[in-house]
């Protein structure tokens, strides 16, 4: 059976699939102020994190309209599979999903299913190659989503950032201490568990935090040497391969994928922001 891989911008999405047919990302819109532009391939993060720095109040991020997925999805493949930003963060689930009602009712029934990241950024490339992994060896439909629901339940995203602002300021930090240790340079460690962000540890400053979160993710997950590790860094290529070192010196991985953020992680990363999930 044909299909295709629809994604929200928040998925970064490798190089290698970006020109690939059976891919599709649709933008969110982001938001600074006046300054409002589309998440698509002309971002320039420079630009978009100088204007984050220097504005006093929260950047934000608008979810794809139903219609804009519901083109996506128009297509002449036979199965449709959506991956989108967690619920918890953005409205993108929620217009995936009512883009399958609409499709139905202007285009006839097709198999489309759509899959709640209840992550972000390389948690949502995790669901893309889980995806492919079931395609590529000729699972059905019904097999491919069963086995990714499943292995979304497994996986973890963690995640170590300099400047936590926007979470804080879009309402997604409930923890006093990760907040007052941030004006302090003790680095919190987080994990975001089903869409739910909880605080996992903490450390004096951002190279001991990331050890610590190397001792949390080999600790978490069970046999690291059949997952690929996926590492997102914003804008701070060195401590992305600095992470690499840490995970590589505890355990061994079928592969490892490092990638630098595109416009809505880099929003919630900030500057200097890392990443990781398996």
């Amino acid at each position: 059976m044909s299909y295709k891989i629809v994604v929200d911008s928040c998925c970064e999405l490798p190089e290698k699939y970006k020109n690939d047919s059976r891919f599709q990302i649709v933008p969110l819109g982001l938001e600074v102020g006046d300054y409002v532009i589309l998440d698509d391939a002309g971002f320039d993060q420079k630009t978009f994190l100088k204007k984050v720095a220097d504005y006093p109040l929260c950047p934000k991020s608008s979810c794809p309209s139903p219609e804009k997925f519901m083109e996506a999805y128009h297509d002449q493949a036979e199965e449709v599979y959506a991956v989108t930003l967690s619920s918890h963060l953005s409205g993108s689930y929620n217009s995936a999903e009512l883009a399958k009602s609409l499709y139905s009712e202007k285009y006839g029934k097709k198999r489309i299913h759509v899959i709640d990241s209840e992550s972000a950024s390389c948690g949502e490339t995790q669901l893309v190659e889980e995806i492919l992994a079931c395609k590529e060896a000729g699972l059905s439909f019904e097999e491919t989503v069963n086995r990714v629901e499943t292995f979304k339940r497994k996986m973890r995203t963690y995640f170590v950032l300099d400047n936590l602002e926007t979470l804080r300021k879009n309402g997604r930090l409930s923890m006093v201490k990760a907040l007052v240790a941030s004006t302090l340079n003790i680095k919190p460690v987080m994990v975001g568990n089903l869409g739910v962000i909880e605080q996992k540890g903490q450390a004096i400053g951002i190279n001991k935090a990331l050890a610590k979160m190397a001792d949390c993710i080999v600790n978490d997950v069970e046999n690291p040497q059949e997952r690929t590790l996926m590492i997102t860094h914003c804008n701070c290529p060195e401590r992305a391969e600095f992470m690499r070192s840490l995970m590589e010196k505890r355990a061994s991985y079928k592969d490892v994928l490092i990638m630098d953020t595109a416009g809505v992680s880099s929003m919630y990363a900030n500057d200097g922001g890392v990443i990781v999930t398996l």
